[in-house]
């Protein structure tokens, strides 16, 4: 279940794009792991939430499509 607190932040931070969403997981984790004490509250729970949206949006690149007409014909 969602934490009504994170679930308006984790909301926005679906709608970014992988290299913003993975810099941003960083600082978390980063800010979470370094301070013995924590400076941001909820922190722990904000660097888990951005690490599952990482990993969801963690895609393989595609080929790009072959357009009909575009390939080589047999002549």
């Amino acid at each position: 279940m969602a934490n009504p607190l994170l679930l308006p932040f984790l909301e926005w931070a679906r709608r970014l794009r992988f290299p913003t969403l993975f810099k941003l997981t960083a600082a978390a984790f980063a800010i979470s792991v370094l301070w013995p004490f924590d400076p941001i509250p909820f922190i722990d729970e904000i660097a888990l939430g951005l690490g599952t949206l990482v990993l969801a949006n963690w895609k393989r690149r595609k080929e790009p499509p072959v357009l009909p007409g575009s390939g080589s014909r047999p002549h």
